[in-house]
């Protein structure tokens, strides 16, 4: 009897992803395991289910099998899982949904990494554009000065729990329906720690450890922006049992400027101009990230006339050179004028043509009309 395909039996895909042949394991695993199922042909099922894991699962071996099907897999089919990888993490969730607990395990009291902190920095607009160095404060746990982290006075003794034997940790075998099942929980006793103290110390109250205000100066690299993240290595909570520090997370927030706004590399600047300079063409003075910039105005510029001024903008964070700043300009037409102006205006009034005309339509509307655009 030829076998059956196995995407066919995890009801995948062929092109699915590790976690989706994961999933679906995991879900008929729990569906044909023959102490839950009550399905004649359970343990056949279960096996089959098995197998197609052990292949689809290997990189390798699914190549292997997407090249040249069951033909290639020659005595790799049909092995027996190794329980102590993936299965032995379903039949733990398996047994805590049937409220058994875990499975054992590491020790409560081997090495554990520390938890990470976060902390918002503010910056000034242009401190997130050319960077700056910051002196930052942030509170972590430290080891207790007073007791060296071991959570006694100084003077008594520390002596190994009486509960657990020191592995922070107590185990209770019970029946189910899968056979025993070891249930283990921390050690209530030493809650966790595998000691047993008399004397606790004074600063720390047993913990171990001891709240303290850390500063530190951090380089802020030029063009981050609102909501980058700035990660310093093993500036976190301490971890238990000698594991590692957690990590520090600085998330910057950066102020908004008077002036100036950011568009991802480039800088705006919304500028007024009078109706003589954009009529007439000036030279006029910008204002930059950098300083003053000397801008020169065309004669006849028009309202939302937009102008580059190249390289003063943000400088590219992971990359060399810089945005540009554009100046969008709009020409700010007086409300009021003294009599000298009024009789200038009517003067040039009346050399300019007062017919009023609907503005012509683009190349690109006719082009519209034409394909429905």
């Amino acid at each position: 009897m030829s076998k059956r395909d196995y995407y066919e039996i995890l009801g995948v895909q062929k092109d699915a992803s590790e976690g989706d042949v994961k999933s679906a394991f995991r879900r008929l695993a729990r569906q044909y395991h023959p102490d839950v199922s009550k399905e004649e042909n359970a343990e056949e099922k279960f096996k089959e289910i098995n197998e197609a894991y052990g292949v689809l699962s290997d990189q390798q071996k699914r190549a292997k099998y997407d090249r040249f099907g069951h033909a290639g897999m020659g005595n790799m089919g049909g092995m027996d899982y190794d329980f102590t990888g993936d299965f032995g993490d379903l039949f733990e969730g398996l047994f805590n949904s049937f409220g058994f607990g875990g499975m054992g395990g590491g020790s409560r009291n081997s090495p554990r990494r520390g938890r990470d902190l976060q902390k918002e920095i503010k910056l000034e607009f242009d401190e997130a554009i050319f960077g700056v160095e910051k002196e930052i404060e942030f509170a972590r746990d430290e080891v207790c000065s007073r007791c060296g982290g071991d959570g006694a006075e100084p003077g008594t003794s520390v002596n190994t729990c009486g509960t657990c034997k020191g592995q922070g940790e107590v185990r209770q075998v019970r029946q189910t329906i899968l056979g025993q099942v070891v249930q283990t929980t921390t050690c209530p006793h030493c809650n966790g720690r595998g000691k047993s103290i008399e004397n606790h110390c004074n600063i720390c109250r047993g913990n171990g450890l001891e709240r303290k205000t850390i500063k530190k100066k951090v380089k802020i690299p030029a063009g981050v922006e609102k909501g980058t993240q700035i990660r310093l290595g093993g500036e976190g909570q301490p971890g238990a049992n000698g594991g590692p520090r957690g990590n520090l997370y600085l998330v910057l927030n950066v102020k908004d400027h008077k002036f100036f706004e950011r568009n991802d590399d480039d800088i705006l600047l919304k500028l007024d101009i009078n109706i003589a300079q954009a009529t007439l063409g000036a030279d006029i003075e910008v204002p930059t990230v950098d300083g003053s910039e000397t801008l020169k105005i065309p004669a006849g510029t028009q309202p939302g006339k937009t102008f580059r001024i190249r390289a003063r903008g943000v400088p590219r964070l992971r990359r060399s050179g810089r945005g540009d700043q554009l100046v969008v300009v709009n020409v700010k037409i007086p409300k009021r004028l003294d009599d000298e102006q009024r009789e200038l205006f009517e003067s040039l009034a009346e050399t300019l043509d007062t017919e009023v005309k609907p503005q012509e339509r683009g190349l690109m509307d006719w082009l519209n009309d034409v394909f429905g655009g």
